[in-house]
């Protein structure tokens, strides 16, 4: 099990980027969302890997999002099925309106034998909950 670690308050690569770890790279991830200024202090003490955080690998350069590093670091696009199932979570990345969603839904793998005889969810440790971000529609 892998430790991932993030700002708080998720935005859409705050989303997309742990759907994308739990179902292509680690089938266990623990994550930990903290204060934008605590990120990397937290990722040393903890041994989490930072993600869509300023000067990461696993964070937004040039053009590319978060979301892209992560495909382009584990190589998702190389697997057909894979780079389909990811092509369309990226259909609409700015958007996270009903049809992204389903998009996302329809985008997921299916369970295996193992995942559907628990209902076991992935550990998530997070910063206390506050309310989700008003649409600007």
């Amino acid at each position: 099990m892998a430790k991932w670690i993030t700002r708080e308050h998720p935005k859409v690569d705050r989303v997309a980027c742990p759907w994308l770890i739990e179902r292509f790279i680690d089938r266990e991830p623990e994550f930990f969302y903290v204060p934008a200024d605590a990120v990397m202090r937290e990722a040393g003490r903890i041994g989490a890997t930072p993600y869509d955080v300023p000067n990461v690998e696993l964070g937004h350069h040039g053009e590319e999002c978060s979301f892209d590093a992560f495909v382009r670091k584990y190589e998702l696009a190389k697997d057909a099925a894979t780079a389909a199932r990811v092509s369309v979570v990226e259909a609409n990345p700015e958007d996270l309106s009903s049809r992204s969603v389903v998009a996302l839904t329809f985008a997921t793998p299916s369970a295996t034998d193992d995942e559907a005889a628990t209902d076991e969810k992935p550990e998530t440790r997070a910063a206390p909950a506050s309310s989700p971000p008003k649409s600007s529609r």
